[in-house]
């Protein structure tokens, strides 16, 4: 891209501030390098750019004022148009706070602040914005977009990336409206010259949502909504230890003022009794009295905890807010219960980002790069979004619409259209709540339909297990089903271990990790006969397995057995559960996102450790079998420079590559400053080079550069409490499996033979594809499967790879020559 081209990107923050905003920043500026732009960050959101320079703090050369840019600090000569963006000193300010500081180096006078690669380093693991934000009552003026437009150009800025919330992104599309207007009336007034004008004559803007509420239609999360129910969902985990110590019922209030969504994926995740959200309001006459019978019937079977979760907007149908404080009230003089009221205010927004939110606002982060250097002033502006598993590009203003629309129809008393205008999965999750906190005397289906349902975990643990059991349970109960636990997988079956599950007996499932039920990886082939003996005995009518390739095997063996042993003529499912998310199709497996929180918390202490003595590698083992999934996806969580897969494997040309990418970036940091960095190595990449092997040939080639180190997490990954994430999805894809065993134990009752023939899609597995949840029969998952190396053929994440190695700028590292490869010879 050459210089009269080049593409001046601005990114800004703007409205509440949300974890992953920084990850936001970091992708744009890194992917922005990448593709040959200038990067810039706006400090304080709109009102950074209404402030601008001081004078004196100009960037970019003026003919008519003078000014003239600061050198960025270099690295070695030669180096490719990457090292010259490589840093421009101010992101310490920016990561410090400092940047207001009166004595040397500061900020202060400069809002629209150049930034280069190392200057947004690390900024991912950090909560909050720290370019800033703030609410801008200027930018809101005529004058006020007029300043901010001469700001722009000023600096010669022609692109702008603003991350926040519906008002911000409204205000960026008025603003990109506008601009025609805005840089003629500059000229006009001979602020800008026509040069200035012609090169400026539009503005390219595109959106990414930075809300908590998770408020934004046609995208299904927002940028640091995931860690929002992180921290609601360890609160109330850890209020549900002295709720229950004491028998004490717990009003929590959390955010949510025109959107029910913290509140809704809270109850579902912790198992909460009641909820209030405002899409769905109470009935204005009868909500106490529904809440106290359905509170009562949960402590008249021996619950001895009761937790209700208010959203700060809540209201009921008549738009008559709902406060915990009253529902404490209601709660403690109508049943007597000792009600205590937490409200969880700001602690909500704070810490540090999920796994969730690192990864998703960076790949957001890259595609709003791409669509500001695709856009044409016909194209409209675009928010980017994203849709069960792929990043889309959607209006801005159409979605932004849709937004407004709810909170509209809430004001005028339109529930239903309110609920219609959130994402499908809004809805299912309300419906999987109900089915899963409602205790029903009266079983919902008749007689000749109900079940004997058959639940087993196989393979290893996973998190999210005894969340799509519990859900399961719930929901047969519910249904008049009988559902049957059995423990320790297909040996367990042989061996009678087979229980019935009650309501009460698994309400505090939901937060426990590993397996209840008990797991190991033997399939059914050990004595196939002998298990289909079993299914007859118990008169199992359906059966589902929750567990990753084992229990794909093992769905295929039984559908295979059909035409042997009649008991397997029943609708089988299989729920994938598994931290190696190796399960063949399914872009997303139960477990998975607690596996990789896991390795993003246990790597964010080694890096720390890895930056506080000297510069240090560690080479981090993480499990996973023979996928990568887990190694890939938590380097692009962690910001690792190198990534081992079994996919990829590890040879001597590799390495010697690895040496010196090393060597070479290590050359390139400022001088006393200490920095850790992580190579992510999957347990089984390669049998020759090992950790142990890998870490001592960094530490002998490392020489005074650089030191290195080793960590295995081992089976850290597998334990700890699921993630909301992989509760919430526990629920709703049990649910669909559970829904899927009734409509085709229906179809098989329809069948006038004595010996029924279940058809083959009535054995499936359920997947998550792109946008949208399908049921894949399992004889037509085979060739999609590696058997051998039990994974998929083709994995949606092996791409992530290539990202990895971009974001830490190893293609352009290696393509260095001459002075540099001088330079290492020396060392």
């Amino acid at each position: 891209m050459s210089e009269s081209k080049k593409m001046k990107l601005a990114v800004l923050t703007s409205g509440g501030d949300s974890a992953g905003m920084n990850a936001v920043v970091r992708a744009v500026v890194k992917t922005g390098i990448l593709k040959g732009c200038e990067t810039w960050i706006v400090r304080e959101g709109y009102e950074g750019l209404v402030r601008g320079n001081t004078e004196g703090y100009r960037h970019t050369q003026n003919a008519e004022k003078g000014s003239m840019s600061p050198k960025p600090h270099k690295g070695p000569e030669n180096h490719e148009d990457f090292v010259h963006n490589l840093r421009f000193g101010d992101g310490e300010l920016l990561k410090d706070g400092t940047g207001d500081h009166p004595g040397g180096r500061t900020l202060r006078g400069r809002y629209i602040v150049r930034v280069g690669w190392d200057d947004v380093r690390g900024w991912f693991a950090e909560g909050g914005t720290l370019i800033g934000t703030a609410r801008s009552t200027a930018f809101r003026t005529w004058e006020g977009r007029l300043t901010a437009a001469h700001n722009l150009i000023k600096e010669g800025i022609d692109a702008l990336v603003v991350c926040g919330g519906d008002g911000s992104l409204t205000g960026a599309d008025v603003f990109r409206a506008e601009w025609p207007k805005l840089v003629a009336e500059l000229r006009s007034q001979d602020k800008i010259s026509e040069e200035q004008a012609a090169k400026h004559a539009h503005l390219k803007i595109v959106g990414l949502v930075g809300s908590i509420d998770n408020d934004m239609s046609m995208t299904d999360l927002t940028i640091g909504a995931p860690t929002a129910l992180h921290r609601i969902c360890e609160s109330i985990d850890n209020i549900n230890s002295t709720a229950f110590s004491h028998s004490r019922a717990f009003v929590l209030e959390v955010m949510g003022r025109h959107c029910g969504w913290l509140a809704l994926m809270a109850g579902v995740s912790c198992g909460a009794d009641f909820i209030f959200i405002p899409e769905s309001p109470p009935d204005a006459d009868k909500w106490e009295d529904e809440m106290c019978q359905m509170i009562q019937k949960h402590r008249d079977v021996g619950k001895r905890k009761t937790i209700v979760i208010v959203a700060e907007g809540a209201h009921d149908s008549k738009l008559q807010p709902i406060h915990a404080e009253f529902v404490k009230n209601v709660l403690s003089e109508r049943l007597g219960l000792d009600t205590r009221v937490t409200t969880l205010g700001h602690t909500q927004r704070g810490g540090k980002p999920c796994a969730m939110d690192r990864i998703l606002p960076t790949l957001q982060g890259v595609e709003a790069v791409e669509a500001l250097l695709e856009a044409t002033p016909d194209t409209p502006s675009y928010m980017i979004g994203v849709s069960e598993n792929k990043i889309t590009r959607v209006p801005l203003m159409d979605a932004v619409k849709m937004t407004r629309q709810v909170a509209q129809a809430i004001s005028e008393k339109d529930f239903q259209k309110a609920m219609s205008l959130r994402d499908p999965e809004f809805c299912e999750s309300l419906e999987g709540f109900y089915t899963t906190s409602v205790l029903e005397y009266e079983p919902r289906l008749p007689h000749h339909l109900r079940m004997r349902v058959a639940i087993m975990h196989v393979g290893a643990p996973a998190g999210g297990m005894n969340a799509a059991t519990r859900a399961a349970v719930r929901h047969c109960i519910r249904q008049g089903h009988k559902p049957f636990a059995i423990h320790n997988g297909f040996v367990g079956l042989l061996d009678d271990n087979v229980h019935q599950l009650s309501w009460l007996g698994v309400d505090n499932w939901m937060t426990r990790g590993g397996s209840e039920l008990g797991t190991n990886r033997k399939l059914p082939d050990i004595d196939l006969g002998a298990v289909a003996a079993k299914f007859q005995q118990y008169n199992f009518h359906a059966f589902i397995m929750i567990g990753g390739f084992e229990a794909f095997s093992s769905l295929r063996i039984l559908e295979e057995g059909r035409k042997h042993y009649p008991a397997f003529n029943i609708p089988m499912v299989h729920l994938p559960a598994t931290i190696s998310n190796n399960v063949p199709l399914t872009e997303f497996s139960l477990g998975s996102d607690t596996s990789l929180n896991a390795l993003v918390d246990a790597c964010d202490a080694i890096k720390q450790s890895a930056s506080a003595s000297r510069n240090r590698v560690f080479v981090v083992e993480t499990q996973g079998g023979k996928c990568g999934y887990i190694a890939t996806m938590g380097a692009l969580a962690t910001g690792a420079c190198i990534v081992y897969t079994p996919e990829s494997g590890i040879g001597l040309d590799m390495l010697r590559n690895d040496v010196k990418y090393l060597k070479r970036r290590y050359a390139m940091d400022a001088k006393g400053k200490a920095e850790g960095r992580l190579v992510l190595r999957n347990e089984v990449s390669s049998e020759v080079y090992t950790t142990d092997v890998i870490t001592k040939m960094f530490k002998e080639e490392g020489g005074k550069l650089f030191d290195s180190r080793s960590a295995s997490l081992g089976h850290t990954l597998q334990g700890g409490i699921p993630s909301p994430l992989d509760r919430t999805r526990a629920v709703r894809l049990s649910l669909k499996c559970m829904a899927f065993l009734e409509r085709h134990h229906e179809e098989l009752l329809k069948q006038q033979t004595r010996s029924k023939q279940a058809p083959p899609e009535s054995a499936a597995v359920i997947t998550i594809q792109g946008t949208a949840v399908q049921w894949v029969p399992v004889q037509d998952m085979v060739e999609h499967a590696d058997m051998k190396n039990r994974r998929g053929k083709h994995s949606w994440w092996e791409g992530q790879r290539d990202l990895v190695e971009a974001l830490v700028a190893r293609p352009q590292i290696l393509a260095k020559t001459g002075e540099v490869a001088k330079k290492e010879t020396v060392l």
